[in-house]
């Protein structure tokens, strides 16, 4: 099974498992979210599923309008039932890395205002510690005139390199939806408490948020090459043929 066909598994596990009717629901963002909306749009035509959707993204939000599910946002919809989304890595006390894809803040806004936040991915997200298999760093959204001593303030408290992201399409750095710069903080290999660390880099003047989701993911599920699904949360891991 290919990386594509593992993240759909997951995909659709989730949304068969865990949406239902008069849900609303928060829409992540990246690749493998991609499966779920196809998902929640074949359920919405086969089962008449009445739903709302927010987004926590443009990528997100061109998503279910493609799929012309109903559209919702923040301001009419302060509490969500259920998010679905994805992760760049999963440690094995349910800690995030989110934000690979610039999306973080207004992930977190979304997993925040959710009664529930289920992760989906494949395989190669689920790892024992983070930076076992993510290698790119800690994406931190900073306000464009302090990246330089934010930068050198993460480093000098907590080392490792803080990197200033740059665009592929464009000179210059990427600019996130809310029209800030990401650091990507690439930690040295340390037993960090991660709750600690995500305090104490939102306390630093200018940074607005962080890419570290601690305590707030409900259940994993890790699509796997022999096309079955792995389901994790913060009591058991489980095998789901």
């Amino acid at each position: 099974m290919s990386l594509e066909e593992a993240k759909q598994v997951a995909a659709n596990y989730a949304v068969d498992n865990f949406v239902f009717n008069n849900s609303i629901l928060g829409i992540g963002s990246g690749s493998t979210v991609v499966y779920a909306v196809q998902r929640l749009a074949e359920r919405v035509e086969t089962e008449n599923l009445k739903v709302t959707c927010v987004p926590t993204s443009f990528q997100a939000k061109r998503l279910i309008t493609k799929h012309n599910l109903p559209l919702g946002e923040l301001d009419t919809n302060p509490v969500i039932e259920l998010t679905i989304d994805g992760a760049d890595e999963v440690d094995s006390k349910m800690t995030l890395i989110k934000g690979g894809g610039g999306c973080l803040l207004q992930e977190k806004i979304i997993a925040s205002c959710s009664n529930k936040l289920i992760v989906i991915a494949d395989y190669t997200k689920d790892a024992k510690k983070l930076g076992d298999r993510y290698k790119k760093g800690i994406p931190i959204e900073v306000v464009p005139m302090a990246y330089v001593p934010i930068k050198k303030k993460i480093e000098a408290m907590f080392g490792g390199k803080a990197k200033l992201r740059k665009a592929i399409a464009k000179a210059g750095p990427v600019v996130t939806d809310n029209g800030n710069f990401i650091l990507d903080w690439v930690f040295p290999n340390t037993d960090f408490e991660w709750e600690k660390v995500n305090q104490d880099l939102t306390m630093i003047p200018g940074v607005v948020e962080t890419g570290l989701f601690v305590n707030m993911c409900y259940k994993a599920f890790f699509g796997q090459p022999e096309g079955h699904v792995v389901e994790r949360d913060m009591t058991m891991t489980r095998e789901i043929r």
